[in-house]
């Protein structure tokens, strides 16, 4: 794998010509709205980072966590502390946005929600209760609009959810956490279109997750690379397919998975041959595509952060999140320097203008989304 992770790299440097059109400041902002970024603080008013990052880099979005990782922190140790303090945290951001800003959380119900009863929410059940266990579409409904109020009173927008893999029990990062609705995809698309619509039609984009299908892995990729090619289906792609086709589906996160099945040399993440050979040629998509955390250690342990950049814009990506919570530590200025690689690589020819301008429209379509 590390062998193969220069070769794009030199082939990009033919990609395209040196000479960009867009000025440098519409380069910049271009740039920057394909980032979603995190922070560590919990008020706009006494947190500096919030404040660099809202007024002098203008990211697309903010993502939004209740625990600090890169601290070893506890519940309520990073943004999340109680519903009036979250609430007056986005109203500030907004404010001092001050343009159509993603406010992001991942808010799936079950084991893996940021808006927790301790901090004054409703507790949401799991995707596998309501897809298997109760497998009823008035009570998937009932709790997608409690999800939806619970964010529109949180003031947030994005939504990293629904899961649109399949459960499988053996899974670490999907099956043991009880995220999938079904093992069978035609369900796991019944239940999740019904979230994704009352989501949308509460002014929340709603992001399906992982393309192109998480849930046969066996590994995670939180903490490695993870090779789905054994386990992997092409049926895992039905839910992905069936949204797409629906009109409902605004926003897709990748996978850091090795998938030989769809691409033999990159992570799908980094894959042209997945985001644009499948997802946008294939399957016909023209939404958002967001990666995964560019930091979970399945990308940053076999590519520099610069490689990594380079190819998933390349491949496809519209956004990227930045979340500054992973066990690599938090750097305050990380947005300031994937903003300075991506200019850079697009000024020297290895990212076509066109992608950068491509995102733009796509970011564009989706902020009028927002109510």
């Amino acid at each position: 794998m590390k062998l193969r992770i220069l070769i794009p790299l030199l082939l990009l440097t033919f990609f395209g010509s040196t000479a960009t059109e867009l000025p440098d400041s519409l380069l910049r902002r271009y740039a920057a709205e394909m980032l979603i970024i995190g922070f560590r603080g919990d008020s706009v008013e006494t947190d500096p980072d919030i404040h660099h990052y809202l007024k002098d880099i203008r990211p697309g979005g903010i993502i939004l966590f209740d625990i600090d990782l890169t601290s070893g922190g506890g519940l309520g140790t990073r943004n999340i502390k109680n519903r009036a303090q979250l609430r007056h945290l986005t109203d500030e951001m907004k404010k001092m946005a001050d343009y159509p800003l993603f406010i992001a959380v991942d808010q799936e119900g079950g084991l893996v929600q940021r808006l927790k009863p301790r901090y004054g929410f409703d507790r949401l059940p799991s995707a596998y209760h309501l897809g298997i266990e109760v497998n009823n579409p008035d009570s998937t409904e009932f709790y997608a609009r409690l999800m939806a109020n619970q964010l529109n009173d949180a003031g947030v927008n994005m939504n990293l959810a629904p899961e649109l893999d399949i459960h499988r029990p053996d899974c670490p990062v999907i099956g043991h956490l009880d995220r999938g609705y079904s093992a069978n995809t035609d369900s796991v698309a019944f239940h999740a279109g019904i979230t994704i619509k009352v989501l949308s039609d509460s002014g929340i984009i709603a992001v399906g997750k992982h393309f192109p299908g998480h849930g046969s892995a066996i590994s995670d990729s939180h903490y490695g690379l993870t090779d789905v090619t054994s386990t992997w289906n092409e049926n895992e792609l039905t839910p992905f397919k069936k949204l797409i086709d629906s009109g409902e589906l605004q926003a897709i996160m990748t996978a850091h998975i090795f998938n030989r099945n769809i691409d033999p040399d990159f992570p799908a993440t980094l894959s042209h041959s997945t985001l644009t050979g499948l997802l946008r040629d294939k399957l016909g998509f023209d939404g958002v595509i967001i990666t995964d955390d560019m930091y979970m250690k399945g990308i940053i342990d076999n590519y520099s952060i610069e490689q990594a950049v380079i190819m998933a814009i390349n491949a496809g990506a519209d956004m990227m999140i930045m979340g500054n919570n992973i066990n690599t530590g938090y750097e305050a200025d990380r947005p300031d320097k994937i903003i300075e690689i991506i200019v850079k690589a697009v000024k020297e020819g290895r990212i076509p203008e066109e992608r950068l301008t491509d995102a733009h429209r796509r970011i564009e379509r989706m902020q009028q989304q927002l109510h």
